[in-house]
């Protein structure tokens, strides 16, 4: 188990802390790297960024931002020559015009979704977020008071998410909707037709939708991405984020955006400025070059992912009580145990007895805790030894 300094930090309660920071969860995947880093030999399936170097040429302007001196603070909307570059990226991306109005740099995709739902949640604000998901935004919801109500997504569906079941979740509370797709931790991509129904019916009902699309780039088979952006009417209910973090491998640097109205960007604008003020600088000239040089550098990542994929697919389907289905995007895969089996227990042991680190479904939500998020933005060579002990330490056990 986690150790008690681990415990204490997370579970403890202490009168200097407001109520809402002490409701923060231990998260899970933390819980398990904090494991992993007191053993040797360990194998991780469990770190959600990219294993890749940053491109050279990114790193060549980041430097050179440097030695120019470009260190002092941005304007509070982000660097204006980056802000012209996305507005021009994703005009032509999705076929509509996007101005450096709709657009707020921040410091990274956590940063902007971090904006976005605590500017928004309050009591008596309802949002509908997917179950399993990623883990910052029912708590970021919970600690400004506003209400979650999960959509659960099941594995035998490859954990699509069911516009119609969104749709019919939607009441007189009912504020926003969180999506994210791909999605971590599951990988799926949701089809165009579904992100329109949901997008559409929202806008009819006066819904926000907020969509973390940090990983949509990472689309691994052969089908064009749904952005809120592409299949909304107008920007004034939907609030998509990004960054460069996942795409060209540059989690670190801390370079994210949100595109919205101009209506909410200045909003936003003014709530950043107490928060993060502005993302790095260095780091937004390295974006500048990552949107104006060659990409063919994610092409080779994104073909490099597939090969994964599809490999980690063909381990699991081999695999002794584990049922898995088909990701399309980002580099997660959760397939499923045995019903009622502790997944955090199975992924605890398992590390202890064969040093090969997952991340348990509980981690992401109440909907899947017989699962493990399992990660291939590592190599193939550690992908094959970690199955090489998996598979007959999984044989063995009895569920």
């Amino acid at each position: 188990m986690y150790d008690e300094i681990d415990k204490e930090e997370y579970e403890g309660h202490n009168q200097m802390w407001t109520p809402s920071l002490q409701a923060i969860p231990m998260p899970g995947i933390r819980r398990m790297i904090n494991m992993a880093a007191k053993m040797d030999d360990v194998i991780h399936l469990s770190i959600g960024q990219p294993n890749f170097p940053t491109p050279q040429h990114i790193i060549e302007a980041n430097i050179e931002a440097l030695r120019e001196g470009q260190t002092g603070y941005t304007m509070d909307a982000g660097l204006p020559e980056l802000l012209t570059e996305l507005a021009e990226y994703y005009s032509k991306r999705y076929n509509r015009e996007i101005t450096e109005d709709n657009i707020l740099v921040t410091s990274g995709a956590t940063e902007g979704m971090f904006l976005a739902l605590s500017g928004t949640a309050a009591p008596g604000r309802q949002f509908l977020v997917p179950d399993p998901t990623f883990t910052m935004y029912a708590p970021l919801i919970r600690m400004n008071g506003g209400e979650v109500k999960t959509i659960p997504t099941r594995p035998e569906n490859g954990h699509q998410l069911d516009p119609q079941q969104v749709i019919d979740a939607i009441d007189m509370r009912t504020f926003g909707i969180v999506l994210n797709s791909p999605a971590n931790p599951t990988g799926a991509v949701m089809p165009k037709e579904a992100v329109e129904a949901i997008v559409q019916e929202a806008a009819y009902r006066g819904v926000y939708v907020f969509s973390d699309e940090v990983y949509d780039h990472l689309v691994l088979d052969d089908m064009e991405y749904p952005s809120v952006i592409r299949c909304t009417s107008d920007l004034d209910h939907v609030m998509a984020v990004s960054s460069f973090s996942k795409t060209f491998a540059m989690p670190g640097l801390r370079v994210g955006w949100i595109i919205s109205s101009q209506g909410a960007i200045k909003k936003l604008r003014r709530y950043h400025m107490f928060t993060t003020s502005v993302a790095s600088t260095p780091a937004q000239w390295a974006g500048v070059a990552a949107l104006r040089g060659d990409r063919s550098c994610v092409d080779d990542m994104v073909e490099e992912y597939r090969r994964r994929r599809d490999r980690v697919v063909q381990l699991v389907s081999e695999t002794p009580h584990l049922t898995g289905y088909w990701p399309q995007g980002a580099f997660y895969i959760l397939p499923a145990l045995p019903p009622n089996t502790d997944g955090t227990s199975v992924a605890m042991r398992m590390l202890e007895e064969t040093g090969v680190c997952v991340v348990p479904g509980d981690a992401f939500g109440d909907s899947c805790p017989n699962s493990i998020r399992l990660s291939y933005s590592a190599s193939m060579e550690d992908i094959e030894r970690a199955f090489e002990r998996m598979i007959p330490w999984l044989a063995k056990q009895k569920f």
